[in-house]
């Protein structure tokens, strides 16, 4: 056989390869977003009492990131930036929708918008022009009627309205009305999977999708699974360390171990529900090929007035707060065609998923962009160039946070108090939980990384607090 013949047989065989093909091919999408899952709350993250088998075994075929963090330490910003790769502050939605502050207290936070702006191009919107059908179920919390996921680029959309938490509980019936009741006690959680399972058999296999399962658990209200609670609670009385610890937290109480058993069947339930939307791909041959995104939209809820449901420790404080535990949450991808755990310690913000996204779907975007795509980790291994990132929540909270802002930059954070307009100095690297304040000890370091914060807010046009004048 000539070379010249060798060449063209040789080229056919290469072209024909059904792997080479699929080079090219637009991947399916699957996000799964849990609402105030704690950066420990997983077997794979060090739970000891909460188990999570099949996202522990999703883990096994994923990018683990150990430093992976909410754009905000409340729901509603986090949920604007992944679905826009802007910083919340740019979007102006920092607060919770429709958080309002208490008019008796020395400041007043900034009016936020109450929807996710129409004029902001979604993911949801970008996916769909290139050609994905794109699919929504579950927790929204980014506008009311007018500004809900199929006025963002959604082609359906299953339960997603205003609503923060299901007002109805978790068993039908649901009070949704983007969400019809199912039989008498049917779990919220499963009925989210059915429909998100449904789409996955249902849809034309030819047509790249993008599905969103953004699940209302573990938010309040605690409600227990009844299918599994009966078991967190036998096992709860086989451990030594079952009463719950505390430790102040200002006027606060962060929880200090995990030991509530209906909060346990609640993540068990998400989990078991991750295992039927995985199943599910793999029997429809989708698994391999599709990127997968698990996350959260913020911390856990272990910092309260009273007794919260979880505990971030080591991490400090929680959700709604700006320390370690209110913003440092889970997240896994995998990438198509991967198979393997690889660990990442890059910094990774929300606002990331969003041109990782564009750059698996092969497209681009001509509007600012905070984030930055991971994609370059999956393809050899770079490093994640970043210098800072900030946090900007200067509104009150129920979890009895007040104003303030903060900033990461390389092992350091800054975090800053604006009723006291005070300081504070920490060394991650060396305290993970933000106990020793060091900002007296290095003025040099603290008066730098404040003033990274204040170019930060600039750039992004970050509204701030104001003088309550009516504050006695």
């Amino acid at each position: 056989m000539s070379k010249i013949l060798k060449l063209i047989v040789c080229c056919m065989i290469f072209s024909c390869n059904p792997v080479n093909k699929s080079i090219n091919k637009k991947p399916n999408v699957i996000f799964i977003l849990v609402d105030d899952l704690g950066w420990n709350d997983l077997g794979y993250t060090g739970s000891d009492f909460y188990e999570s088998p099949n996202i522990d075994a999703l883990s096994l075929d994923s990018y683990e990131f150990l430093t992976a963090y909410a754009a905000s330490s409340v729901c509603s910003p986090t949920r604007a930036s992944i679905m826009t790769g802007k910083h919340p502050a740019r979007v102006n939605i920092t607060d919770w929708i429709p958080g309002v502050d208490p008019k008796n207290r020395p400041l007043l936070g900034p009016k936020d918008f109450h929807q996710l702006p129409l004029e902001e191009t979604t993911i949801a919107e970008k996916l769909k022009a290139s050609g994905y059908k794109t699919f929504y179920s579950g927790k929204w919390h980014l506008g009311s009627q007018g500004f809900y996921p199929e006025q963002n680029g959604f082609d359906i959309n299953i339960g997603g309205f205003e609503k923060g938490s299901p007002i109805g509980g978790y068993y039908s019936p649901w009070k949704n009305p983007k969400l019809t009741n199912g039989p008498e006690g049917e779990y919220l959680t499963d009925r989210l999977t059915n429909e998100s399972i449904s789409f996955i058999e249902n849809h034309d296999k030819s047509e790249p999708f993008v599905l969103f399962l953004s699940f209302y658990n573990v938010h309040t209200p605690i409600q227990p699974n009844i299918k599994h609670v009966d078991y967190f609670k036998n096992k709860l009385k086989s451990i030594k360390d079952n009463k719950v610890r505390t430790r102040q937290e200002g006027q606060a109480i962060s929880v200090m171990n995990q030991v509530n058993p209906d909060y346990a069947s609640m993540v068990y339930a998400m989990d078991e529900n991750v295992g039927r939307l995985i199943a599910s791909l793999k029997q429809n041959n989708l698994y391999n090929d599709a990127l997968i995104i698990f996350t959260s939209d913020n911390g856990g809820l272990s910092t309260q007035k009273r007794i919260a449901p979880t505990s971030v420790f080591p991490l400090r404080a929680g959700k709604g707060w700006l320390y370690e535990g209110g913003v440092r949450i889970p997240q896994l991808i995998k990438p198509p065609n991967h198979s393997q755990n690889i660990k990442i310690e890059d910094v990774t913000v929300s606002y990331d998923l969003f041109p990782t996204i564009l750059d698996y779907a092969g497209l681009t975007s001509d509007q600012i962009i905070d984030g930055k795509s991971l994609m370059p980790i999956f393809k050899d291994g770079s490093k994640l160039e970043r210098e800072d990132v900030f946090w900007h929540f200067p509104h009150y909270h129920g979890s009895l946070w007040k104003p303030g802002s903060s900033v990461r930059s390389g092992d350091w954070k800054l975090v800053k108090l604006y009723e006291s307009n005070k300081l504070e100095l920490y060394n991650l690297s060396e305290d993970i939980g933000e106990m020793n304040d060091l900002s007296s000890i290095y003025p040099d370091k603290t008066k730098d990384l404040h003033n990274r914060l204040l170019n930060l807010q600039k750039e992004t046009n970050a509204n701030s607090v104001s003088i309550n004048k009516n504050f006695k």
